[in-house]
C-alpha cells in the first residue's frame, strides 16, 4: 500500500475515511484500490470497529499478501484470523514473515494452531515458522525475522547490485546486507548506501565491515539487549552458534519493542509481581504472579509489628510518638524506592563489572539519602516542634526533645534507606539474580523495619533513658 503526501496527516480522519470506504456498498472502485492510498498501520488501526462479516469481507477483497502486512502491526493477529476458515487463515500466515507468523501461531489454540501450520504449503514458510518456535521466547532466535540479503565476500559488486535487484523485491530488510565466507559463516555487513555508491570495478572487499555486531541464536535477550542496542543499526545478524551461518535478523524495531518488554518485566518485578501482567489475563493467573511476594511481605511485615512491640514501654510511655511513624515510615520507603530505580538502571546499562563501580554508586546514593534526611530531618523538627508548642500545648522542652527524636530519626532512617536501596540490586546482581527482583515493595519493607528501630530506639534512648 502507497503512502500519498497530499495532506497533512492530523488534519486528516484517517480512521473515518477508511471506515466509510470499507463500509461503503456503493462504491464502484475496488477496496483493494481505494486503500492503496493508506498505510497499513491506519488500516490496521480500525479492525477491532468492523463486525465479524466486515473483516472477512475486507480480508477477501484484499487478498493474503496485504491482509499479512497489516497484521504485522498488530500484537493480537490471532484475534483477527479465528474468525477465518483454516485454509484462509494459512494463506494469510504463509504470507507473513516468519517471525510475526510465529507470534500469531502461538498465541492461538493448540488444535486450531496444528490444523493451520498442516495447512500451509509453501515448504520454505513452514521451516522458516518451525525455526523460529524451536527457540525459546527468551532467546533471541525466537524474535528474528528470516528476511535478509547476504552474498558471498569475494562476490564484485557487479554481482552483488543482481543479488540486491533480484531479492529486494521480496524483501523487506535491504538496508544493511551481509557477506559470507565460502562455507557460509558470516563475514561482515555492507550498507546499502555504500553498495550504490560503490564503482563496478572496486573491489567489494573495501566496503564490508568485518567487526560488524552480531549476536548468537541461543544469546538470552535480557543479557545481550543493552549490548545490542548500542550499536544502533538497522539489523543485527543472528548467527548459528554451531557454525556461524546467518539464521537471520533482529531490526531495529524488534530491539525497541525487546526493550520495552524487558523494562515491563523490571516494572512488573519492581511492584513485586514475577513477570508483566497481561491485561486481559485470567484471574487465577494474576492472583498467581502476586502472591508469593505477598506472602513474602506479610511476613516481613509481621517481623516489623513484632519490632515495634518490643518497644511497648515506649508506646505506652509516649503514645504521642506513634502519630509521627507514619511519617518516617513513608519517608524512608520513598528514599529506598528512588535509589533502587536509580540502581537497577545502572546495572541494566553496563557492560561492564567494576567493583569501583559498585562502591560509587552505594556511597553516592547514600549521600545523596543522608543530605536529604539532614534538609527534611530539618525542616521536620521545626514542623513537629511548632505543631506540639503552639497547636499541641505541650511543654517547649518536650516538644523539643520529640521533634528532635522525629528529625533525627528521619535522617538516620533516610541514610540507612538510600545504602539499603542500592546495595541490596548490586548483591543480588554479584549473586547472578535479577536485580529488578528486589522489588519496591520489598525494599520498602526492610526500610521499615531500619525506621522502626531508629525511631523507637532514639525514643527510648532520648526520652526515656536519659
Amino acid at each position: 500500500m502507497k503512502k500519498k503526501n497530499n495532506a497533512i496527516l492530523n488534519e486528516r480522519d484517517l480512521k473515518g475515511e477508511i471506515l466509510s470506504a470499507i463500509r461503503d456498498e456503493n462504491r464502484t472502485v475496488p477496496l483493494k484500490e481505494i486503500l492503496e492510498d493508506y498505510h497499513y498501520k491506519d488500516v490496521s488501526g480500525i479492525l477491532d470497529e468492523l463486525s465479524e462479516p466486515e473483516l472477512c469481507r475486507l480480508f477477501t477483497e484484499l487478498g493474503a499478501k496485504d491482509t499479512a502486512d497489516i497484521l504485522s502491526y498488530l500484537d493480537n493477529a490471532d484475534e483477527y484470523l479465528s474468525p477465518l476458515t483454516p485454509e484462509i487463515s494459512a494463506a494469510i500466515i504463509e504470507s507473513m514473515d516468519a517471525d510475526d507468523a510465529t507470534e500469531a501461531l502461538e498465541r492461538m489454540d493448540e488444535e486450531i494452531r496444528r490444523r493451520i501450520l498442516s495447512l500451509i504449503k509453501d515448504n520454505e514458510a513452514k521451516t522458516e515458522i518451525d525455526l523460529i518456535r524451536s527457540y525459546g521466547s527468551d532467546e533471541f532466535g525466537s524474535r528474528m525475522s528470516t528476511e535478509f540479503i547476504c552474498f558471498k565476500r569475494d562476490a564484485s559488486v557487479k554481482e552483488a547490485m543482481r543479488i540486491l535487484i533480484s531479492d529486494a523485491p521480496e524483501n523487506d530488510n535491504i538496508y544493511t546486507l551481509f557477506t559470507v565466507n565460502s562455507d557460509g559463516s558470516f563475514y561482515g555487513a555492507i550498507s546499502l548506501r555504500d553498495l550504490i555508491a560503490a564503482r563496478e570495478g572496486e573491489s567489494l572487499e573495501d566496503i564490508i565491515c568485518t567487526a560488524f555486531p552480531y549476536v548468537y541464536d541461543n544469546d538470552i535477550i535480557s543479557e545481550n539487549i543493552q549490548r545490542v542496542r548500542g550499536y544502533l543499526e538497522d539489523l543485527i545478524p543472528v548467527l548459528s552458534g554451531k557454525d556461524k551461518s546467518i539464521l537471520g535478523v533482529i531490526t531495529s524495531a524488534d530491539i525497541t519493542d525487546m526493550i520495552d518488554e524487558e523494562r515491563g518485566d523490571d516494572y512488573a518485578k519492581l511492584a513485586a509481581l514475577s513477570e508483566e501482567e497481561e491485561e486481559n489475563e485470567s484471574l487465577f493467573r494474576s492472583i498467581k504472579k502476586r502472591a508469593p511476594w505477598l506472602i513474602i511481605l506479610l511476613f516481613l511485615g509481621l517481623t516489623v509489628s513484632s519490632v515495634v512491640g518490643l518497644f511497648e514501654d515506649v508506646v505506652n510511655e509516649l503514645p504521642l510518638i506513634v502519630a509521627f511513624q507514619s511519617l518516617i515510615l513513608g519517608m524512608a520507603g520513598n528514599v529506598g524506592t528512588q535509589s533502587l530505580a536509580v540502581t537497577v538502571r545502572i546495572l541494566g546499562g553496563e557492560q561492564t563489572h567494576s567493583a569501583k563501580k559498585y562502591f560509587k554508586a552505594v556511597a553516592k546514593e547514600t549521600r545523596i539519602a543522608l543530605l536529604n534526611g539532614a534538609v527534611l530531618g530539618g525542616v521536620s523538627f521545626i514542623t513537629v516542634a511548632s505543631y506540639l508548642l503552639f497547636l499541641g500545648g505541650y511543654p517547649a522542652a518536650f516538644a523539643l526533645s520529640v521533634s528532635g527524636c522525629v528529625g533525627a530519626a528521619m535522617c538516620i532512617s533516610m541514610a540507612i534507606s538510600g545504602f539499603t536501596g542500592a546495595s541490596i540490586p548490586i548483591c543480588l546482581h554479584l549473586l547472578g539474580t535479577d536485580p529488578a527482583i528486589a522489588s519496591g515493595p520489598l525494599i520498602t519493607t526492610v526500610n521499615d523495619l531500619a525506621a522502626v528501630i531508629s525511631y523507637y530506639g532514639l525514643a527510648w534512648l532520648l526520652l526515656l533513658r536519659i
